[in-house]
């Protein structure tokens, strides 16, 4: 595993983040369930989106790469009796194409790699049996269904991840018949689920919310079409913290009206004192003095990592809540940020649902690990752009999940990587 060594250093310029995965994500297997050619652009073609693509090209469909434009012809999607499909390291992928193909008919085998095999799909286990899929697995993958998807009610609690009540709707609207998804408590993530909901309608799909509940009707198909992705919040928040802490950035392609539910982060680098200015397409965040807030963390989990960065450099203390789901992600994210920033001079403690921060002026260096994950690796290099001595990262190739060029941008703006 690579290293990267960093020191301290401004944070200054201009950058266009990737488009969103989550909305790449959604746009391609929208794309894949249409009869018909799509084209979705711009498109960055990191691991996880590749994943996706892997796997709606193994159920049927011809994908070619225009530029940085992904064309989808889905005439013969489902067509394979059964198929292997590998997720690599993407829990959106393996979770939003298990309804995907169990609707589709397709025994499936789902297999991935690093820490996914690990994460839950217990939900799926116990849910699909009762609407004619049998599910093999021993808690994790390799998961393999077989038998197709019946319609009817769908009962899941609002506190699992996301990915798993965006995977059936994708699925529902091409059953026979009508179904609901029924959420036996509050849901977090909820944009995510809002951001489904309008992709899914520019396919010309249709979900009807009622008190919190989700109603679907059966026999509606998607439709394809040109599809313009947006830039990705949850990247932007790097370089947003980037500025608050240490210098002047601005972000643009980051949509106002995003679904998005990272777009928080502009919100919460306010409370944290930052100074900001917004247009319809653009965000500068400019260092301030900086003061510890609390922060809800239910809605926006992927943010957790780089809003401990930021709560790093905030005088008295900053609490992170409601965060217990971030310990199933491609690591314990509570665990891994904490033991990075303490070992750089933090004094950072965990709680069992989120972190306790005590803002400093600036890290001392140290090892981080990266723990394989690309959103600790990110953090802790925009981390030390404050810091009074070298910072060495581990698993600097991680970040080729979700975010291939951030080190190449982070240096055409700060010039501070060896």
């Amino acid at each position: 595993m690579s290293e990267v060594r960093l020191k301290a250093g401004s944070l200054v310029g201009r950058v266009t983040v990737p488009p969103s995965k989550s909305d790449v994500h959604r746009a391609i297997i929208c794309a894949a369930l249409s009869k018909g050619e799509s084209r979705i652009s711009p498109v960055a073609l990191s691991q996880d989106i590749s994943a996706t693509i892997d796997c709606i090209k193994a159920l049927g469909a011809n994908v070619t790469i225009d530029g940085d434009s992904v064309v989808v012809n889905s005439e013969n999607i489902f067509s394979p009796e059964k198929v292997l499909l590998d997720c690599r390291e993407s829990g959106s992928t393996v979770r939003f194409f298990i309804p995907v193909a169990a609707a589709g008919g397709v025994n499936a085998t789902f297999v991935g790699h690093g820490r996914l095999p690990e994460r839950p799909l217990d939900i799926f286990e116990k849910l699909l049996p009762g609407h004619g899929v049998r599910c093999i697995t021993d808690g994790g993958l390799p998961f393999e269904i077989m038998g197709k998807l019946e319609p009817g009610r769908f009962e899941l609690t609002g506190s699992v991840s996301s990915q798993f009540i965006t995977g059936l709707l994708f699925a529902l609207p091409l059953l026979s018949d009508d179904s609901v998804i029924h959420l036996t408590s509050p849901l977090q993530s909820k944009g995510y689920i809002d951001m489904t909901i309008d992709v899914m309608k520019r396919f010309g799909v249709n979900i009807d919310v009622r008190n919190g509940d989700y109603y679907i009707k059966g026999g509606q198909s998607y439709k394809p079409c040109d599809y313009k992705t947006e830039g990705d919040w949850s990247q932007a928040a790097f370089f947003l913290v980037g500025g608050a802490i240490s210098g002047d950035a601005t972000v643009e392609g980051v949509m106002r009206d995003s679904y998005q539910g990272d777009k928080e982060i502009v919100q919460l680098l306010r409370r944290f004192g930052a100074e900001i200015t917004e247009g319809d397409d653009y965000v500068t965040c400019r260092k301030a003095p900086l003061h510890g807030i609390d922060i809800d963390a239910a809605q926006i989990p992927d943010l957790v990592p780089i809003l401990a960065v930021c709560a790093s450099f905030a005088s008295g203390v900053t609490r992170i809540y409601n965060a217990q789901r971030v310990r199933l992600k491609e690591s314990d994210r509570l665990l891994a940020i904490s033991e990075g920033l303490s070992r750089c001079g933090v004094d950072i403690r965990q709680t069992d649902d989120g972190l306790l921060i005590e803002g400093r002026e600036a890290l001392s260096g140290g090892k981080a690990e990266g723990f394989n994950d690309h959103r600790i690796v990110m953090s802790m290099a925009i981390a030390s752009l404050r810091s009074t001595g070298e910072i060495v990262i581990t698993d600097r190739e991680s970040i080729s999940k979700s975010y291939p060029d951030f080190f190449e941008e982070l240096i055409s703006m700060c010039n501070y990587l060896k």
